[in-house]
């Protein structure tokens, strides 16, 4: 019989191209959490969502992916969120799932935001990226992923719980909200998605609107405007009940994703 899952989801005002700042800002967050099973940090949650890679980027032996390490040690849960890597010559906006025993899988953002240069300097990852934890099948994803629903296409019942973290300004959140929702509906899932607040050094608002829906789309979860820290529980028994009574999925069209 598995068990419900706690989710804490960090929405942070992170700090301008300053790793180490925000690392300390976050762990104070972190430290602070009741006992729970994943910790959510923003997109970048160590620079803010910025261009200048060449400047920022870390490698995977860095200080920040050793700090990951070290939260999720303490914190007896895994932490994920995206960071800049550098590997290979490339750079990666690229979400780390780290466990407490040290161990980690990775998801490379697929869809780059061209419309602020993102697609001129990060390479788009190829692989979605499924993990487990405590039973639950889940899916990461990261920030312009939400506008693709064939990406995140639950088609056969892949996973359980649907995350997307970003930098998603206010001007679109509109879009940011009704598409969380949508996704949670469409593919039979938990949808969470962490955004970040405050203001950036390119003058771009973030009003956060980071929130938690169920299968059916009911909201469990949402704050806007202001740091906050919130950890909600998902209901496995919910999860089954859901499926069993309305299994839309047994009639969804199959397909295969070709590039």
């Amino acid at each position: 019989m598995f068990s419900d899952l706690r989710v804490s989801l960090i929405q942070a005002d992170l700090l301008w191209h300053d790793a180490a700042a925000n690392r300390a800002k976050l762990e104070e967050k972190i430290i602070q959490l009741p006992e729970t099973d994943l910790v959510i940090l923003p997109e970048m949650f160590t620079t803010g969502f910025s261009m200048e890679a060449a400047d920022l980027a870390e490698e995977m032996t860095g200080d920040s992916v050793a700090w990951m390490k070290q939260m999720a040690q303490q914190t007896k849960a895994v932490v994920m969120g995206s960071l800049i890597i550098q590997e290979g010559g490339k750079y990666y906006n690229r979400l780390l799932w780290m466990r407490p025993d040290g161990t980690h899988a990775h998801y490379d953002k697929r869809h780059l935001f061209r419309m602020a240069g993102e697609t001129e300097v990060y390479t788009a990852g190829q692989e979605r990226l499924i993990v487990d934890l405590k039973g639950w099948k889940i899916c990461p994803m990261v920030c312009y992923d939400l506008r693709f629903p064939v990406w995140a296409r639950n088609t056969p019942l892949a996973y359980d719980v649907l995350i997307y973290i970003a930098s998603w300004p206010d001007r679109r959140r509109f879009a940011w909200t009704t598409l969380l929702q949508a996704r949670a509906i469409e593919n039979l899932a938990y949808t969470v998605g962490v955004n970040r607040v405050g203001t950036d050094a390119k003058g771009h608002y973030y009003s956060g609107d980071s929130a938690a829906y169920d299968l059916l789309g009911a909201s469990l979860f949402h704050t806007e405007h202001q740091e906050t820290v919130e950890t909600i529980t998902l209901s496995r028994a919910h999860l089954e009940e859901t499926r069993t009574k309305l299994p839309w999925h047994l009639d969804a069209d199959a397909f295969q994703l070709i590039d």
